[in-house]
């Protein structure tokens, strides 16, 4: 379905991606993991033409791009079938929750404001927020923010959605009502690509874990795999440090 050859990123003389190689089937649930600075969100990024990589090849569908010459047309004929959730929301502050939803809907993909209204609905159900479809962003908690992003890109019906720490700027009581989303999407069976520091989710929602450090992939493999028999000693040693810290096995 995805699939990244040898993908390169510099930001001035500091090489961030070095060469990375990436591969997602359909129904894949794929967790990135690895230290602060390896390169997991730039990746994500590149991927979705946030930023443009100074090397590599992409093909999605059958389709193959070089990634540093993509034209805009591509990019947004891509992004038709991609949907990107944000660290911190990305809501329009002026906007209630459903207009948030239907807003790209009606904007982007000129759909009938009827038509975005019911899919809106229906994805805010999907999340939750039954209640909160005429509810600012500043008067819903973080982790109902961060649902109404989740809504808002399964809404758009894409093939595999991106997910950049989703969690990470949440208060811990309110990261496991995103997580539950997004368990029920892997349920469902949506292709996703997620940069996270669950290591719960990495372990026990995905399929697959790819472990970063220094721009590069360091091992990759089935979650079970990875997680019970690490192969490299810098993965040995990252998971430890996480068991140590957090507990993994709690």
């Amino acid at each position: 379905m995805l699939e990244i050859k040898n993908i390169q990123k510099s930001f001035g003389t500091l090489s961030v991606l070095k060469g990375v190689d990436l591969q997602v089937n359909q129904g894949d649930v794929v967790a990135i993991i690895g230290p602060s600075g390896s390169g997991k969100t730039t990746l994500l990024r590149c991927i979705n033409y946030l930023e443009t990589a100074d090397d590599g090849t992409m093909v999605f569908d059958d389709e193959c791009f070089q990634m540093a010459k993509i034209s805009k047309k591509d990019i947004s004929r891509l992004r038709k079938k991609t949907a990107f959730v944000f660290q911190n929301y990305n809501l329009f502050q002026n906007k209630t929750a459903l207009q948030n939803v239907t807003e790209g809907l009606i904007v982007a993909r000129k759909m009938l404001k009827a038509k975005a209204v019911q899919i809106g609905k229906q994805a805010l159900d999907k999340v939750g927020l039954s209640d909160r479809y005429d509810y600012y962003p500043s008067q819903l908690s973080g982790g109902q923010q961060q649902r109404v992003a989740i809504a808002r890109a399964i809404a758009t019906d894409p093939e595999i959605i991106f997910f950049d720490e989703p969690t990470s700027a949440l208060d811990p009581e309110l990261t496991g009502e995103v997580l539950s989303v997004m368990r029920q999407l892997a349920k469902e069976g949506m292709t996703m690509l997620v940069v996270t520091h669950e290591m719960s989710f990495a372990r026990t929602v995905s399929n697959k874990v790819i472990f970063m450090e220094d721009g590069r992939i360091v091992e990759e493999g089935s979650s079970a795999e990875f997680f019970e028999h690490p192969k490299e000693e810098r993965t040995k040693m990252f998971l430890q440090t996480i068991h140590d810290t957090t507990g993994l096995d709690d």
